[in-house]
């Protein structure tokens, strides 16, 4: 009875109230998109970041923008770090990172083309065997990238 009677104030209250509690009482995340790009030759694209932590080596991908679908960002993210147009974008995996409030959806894609840096941000963009990545690529990466490329899990074929 008591619960019915939260559930119908609740109903009654206005949208905005309801919408403002929300956004108030509940953990916000950031959301990027990610992209393992693969070639021809079944190699993968990395880039190595100016501003990214360790080596700088990882995944391309960056934030998705308001009113943006992540299939977009992810295609407009390749546009603007390394040139790049994609022929398929297709999701394979999500991952949350608690410690810095994102959630990640990454992407598998295929492209005929050649990557170079286009931002000020990426300092090298270059296509590795899945079996033979950089030194400093991180662990989570490259266990993601053996799981999805290597192992078979989600591939492109």
């Amino acid at each position: 009875m008591l619960k019915d009677l939260i559930a119908r104030v609740w109903q009654l209250t206005p949208k905005t109230v309801r919408r403002w509690s929300m956004r108030m009482t509940h953990t916000r995340f950031t959301v990027t998109a990610g992209a393992i790009v693969v070639n021809r030759e079944g190699r993968v694209l990395l880039l190595k970041h100016r501003f990214r932590g360790g080596s700088g080596w990882g995944i391309p991908g960056g934030f998705i923008e308001a009113h943006e679908q992540p299939d977009q960002a992810v295609r407009r993210e390749l546009r603007e770090e390394v040139g790049l147009e994609i022929d398929d974008a297709r999701v394979v995996a999500t991952r949350a990172f608690p410690h810095v409030k994102q959630i990640e959806i990454l992407f598998v894609c295929r492209t005929k083309g050649y990557a170079e840096p286009q931002s000020m941000e990426i300092k090298k963009a270059s296509w590795f065997h899945p079996e033979d990545l950089p030194e400093g690529l991180p662990r989570d990466q490259k266990l993601l990238l053996k799981r999805i490329l290597v192992d078979g899990a989600n591939r492109l074929d």
